[in-house]
């Protein structure tokens, strides 16, 4: 006899308990765990489909580009499970994620249960009794265009690495893989390695001293200063040079000086003597203003809790998950940094209880995004409800990592609704006249300090940084009041010499967001992107820098130089649109799979490109030529170098056979200059060295070069 219950079917087993609590004796609350089916793996298929249009991909790309799928060997209990509560339902509720992942788990489940009885589709982004209640009775029918996004992805991405990887296998090593988007998420490492590998240091001097008043006022009696210009002329900083070590062509035409060391401790010994005095030229004031920063999306919070927290893509997003699934924070994918009305009135009610009324502006705060389709949630990240709990409250029921990440949060949410903080900026300048052989040099020295008179948003929370190249870290020093004309000495001087600094390597933070800036993947992508290039094995981590190994070199040269559109960023990007564009029900799924794999008159299409790729010469990509002597070799078990030098040797047909030189364990790839790898050639011995006898038996002792390093 059929029952007078409702299925509700959700990803999770803790959001199935979250929002069980919510729903009456008239709710079943049961997990599907993730997703329930997958494409068929080829190898997988029943055998009277493995020779037939499925055989290659489990995708029948004849015709309209049909998959086939199966239920996961570890799902099919749970199907067996879900199949039997259904039965005794009246209604079946599919409450999955409101993206297109979550869409697609309804789809699917849909498609294997098969129900009899009405179904809805219950959507929300954030488990509170009243977010459960308006989804309750805003229920809604399944969106097939957003289905249809989510599978062509999947498709896609089958193609694309089921075509490509047996390349890579064939040409750089084997069990490689290639993917649409971890592909150009490993060429951009591989590139910024690449900078790092062509930059070439640049060294300049420049000069500190510290100014001494007649009268202390207000406890400040002396202030350091930075020398600016010398005779009208701005000093060269680091900013100035190119990374092939030369002056920019605007540092040349502004006629900028470039201090050397000599230069630079003549002068700092002459403002040394006892008599110097300098003279102010000016003092400048200026209002300075900040504003907050903009509610967490999910990039965003990545890059934060790397910054703030040390914690990883993956880290971050698995404690968030925890979060949002125990009703603690709002929906974790969403591209979006605006807040509901009720969060603004939350987190300005919180402000104003905390930080004070004056802290509060007169007007909400607005923010909006650059989001690019209607794939994700439509919310910040922020706490749930229509009051904010405060960290404090929550401390005992959250395992740390959740609590700091919970803390963010609050802060960024609360901080995003107050006022700007105000103070102002004073910057001196000071001359000091310079005796330098026979001639006098006028020097100009820069000090500024701020005073932040009104903290505003600061009370709660201030954005981290992430790290800039050849920027001189500015020093906000206490300031005394001065007047123009005014008379200092000089207390001391002391020179300082600098070099400039590389491109730095991407961390995970400023992956995440560069890859939004290019608009490769989307916001429930970010993390597999970068777990996966870790993974294969394209990327490790040197403390928070990601380093490509030399495999992902020879794999982006094979791709750059064979399927160079397929790795191109715009390319990718466009990819992307076109997605949401299917998303949105204005592209049509099947033409477009169609496009992308046969071709089209804009792009060439994969099967071409696959059907006449010719010759691939695996040597040429998986070496790399560092002078006339030695090349980077990527060889079958690991980059080696190949050294054609004296030691080398001569074949009895006059030809020379390079030898071999091991690479020490962990260097990084731009840590092998042309120096470096003459430095580990002449300390390797030579291969097949004779170095003694056994005395025993009179054997030769020989010491070789194997696959694992020296060996006697």
């Amino acid at each position: 006899m059929k029952g007078t219950k409702k299925l509700v079917i959700v990803e999770s087993p803790t959001k199935a308990k979250t929002i069980g609590n919510f729903l009456g004796a008239d709710y079943e609350v049961v997990a599907s765990v993730g997703h329930i089916r997958d494409l068929a793996e080829p190898s997988e298929l029943p055998a009277e489909l493995k020779k037939g249009p499925f055989g290659k991909f489990a995708v029948d790309v004849e015709n309209d580009f049909s998959p086939y799928y199966v239920v996961n060997d570890n799902k099919k209990r749970t199907v067996t499970e879900l199949k039997r509560s259904l039965k005794d339902a009246d209604e079946l509720w599919l409450a999955t994620d409101e993206d297109r992942e979550g869409e697609a788990i309804a789809w699917h489940l849909l498609e294997v249960l098969k129900p009899k009885v009405p179904v809805r589709r219950m959507v929300f982004h954030e488990i509170t009794q009243e977010a459960i209640e308006h989804a309750k009775a805003n229920t809604r029918d399944l969106d097939v265009a957003l289905v249809d996004a989510q599978e062509t992805r999947r498709i896609l991405d089958r193609l694309y690495g089921y075509d490509i990887s047996p390349v890579l296998w064939r040409k750089v090593a084997p069990k490689l893989s290639a993917g649409r988007v971890q592909s150009a998420a490993t060429r951009l490492v591989v590139d910024r390695e690449r900078e790092r590998l062509a930059f070439v240091t640049a060294s300049y001097w420049d000069l500190s001293a510290t100014f001494v008043l007649d009268e202390a006022q207000a406890g400040v009696d002396r202030f350091d200063a930075r020398l600016n210009r010398l005779d009208g002329k701005a000093l060269a900083s680091g900013r100035d040079f190119s990374d092939a070590g030369q002056l920019t062509p605007k540092a040349v035409t502004a006629g900028v000086t470039v201090l050397d060391q000599t230069r630079a401790e003549a002068l700092a010994a002459e403002l040394g003597r006892s008599d110097t005095r300098a003279s102010v030229v000016s003092v400048e004031t200026k209002p300075h203003t900040r504003r907050p920063a903009a509610p967490f999306t999910t990039s965003t919070l990545q890059q934060e809790a790397s910054r703030k927290l040390r914690y990883t893509s993956r880290q971050t997003m698995s404690f968030a998950q925890s979060l949002y699934e125990n009703g603690y924070i709002t929906y974790m994918r969403t591209d979006s940094p605006s807040l509901s009305g009720q969060a603004i009135q939350a987190a300005r009610a919180q402000a104003t209880q905390l930080y004070g009324a004056e802290t509060v502006p007169e007007k909400p705060r607005v923010y909006t995004g650059k989001a690019k389709g209607a794939q994700e949630a439509h919310e910040a990240i922020r706490p749930a409800g229509d009051s904010f709990q405060t960290p404090d409250s929550l401390k005992s029921k959250l395992s740390q990592g959740e609590h700091r990440l919970y803390d963010l949060i609050w802060k960024r949410t609360v901080a995003s609704q107050m006022a700007d903080a105000k103070g102002s900026t004073d910057t001196i300048t000071l001359a000091v006249e310079i005796q330098e052989s026979a001639a006098t040099t006028r020097a100009e020295f820069t000090a500024s300090g701020t005073v932040i008179t009104f903290p505003g948003f600061l009370l709660a929370y201030e954005e981290g940084q992430d790290e800039k190249r050849n920027v001189d870290k500015e020093s906000n020093v206490s300031l005394p009041q001065l007047s123009a004309e005014q008379q200092l000495d000089v207390a001391e001087a002391e020179a300082k010499g600098h070099e400039t600094s590389p491109p730095p390597r991407y961390t995970e933070a400023s992956l995440t967001k560069r890859l939004e800036e290019l608009g490769i993947g989307r916001p429930s992508t970010f993390t597999a992107i970068i777990s996966t290039i870790m993974d294969r094995g394209y990327v490790t981590k040197r403390g928070q820098a990601l380093v490509p190994s030399w495999i992902a070199f020879s794999v982006v040269r094979l791709l750059e130089d064979h399927f160079a559109e397929l790795v191109d960023y715009d390319f990718t990007a466009s990819m992307e649109e076109d997605l949401d564009r299917i998303a949105s029900g204005d592209q049509d799924r099947t033409q477009w799979l169609k496009d992308f794999y046969f071709g089209s008159d804009s792009h060439p299409g994969l099967r071409p490109v696959i059907d006449n790729l010719g010759d691939i010469d695996a040597r040429a990509i998986n070496t790399i030529v560092l002078d006339d002597e030695i090349s980077l070799r990527i060889g079958k078990y690991g980059p080696y170098l190949e050294v054609s030098d004296e030691k080398a040797t001569v074949e009895p047909d006059g030809t020379i056979k390079p030898r071999t030189v091991n690479l020490p364990e962990g260097l990084a790839p731009d840590e092998l200059t042309v120096e470096r790898a003459h430095e580990l050639a002449d300390q390797e011995p030579v291969e097949d060295r004779v170095i003694g006898v056994n005395p025993d038996n009179g054997k030769e002792i020989v010491a070789k070069n194997g696959r694992f390093g020296p060996y006697v």
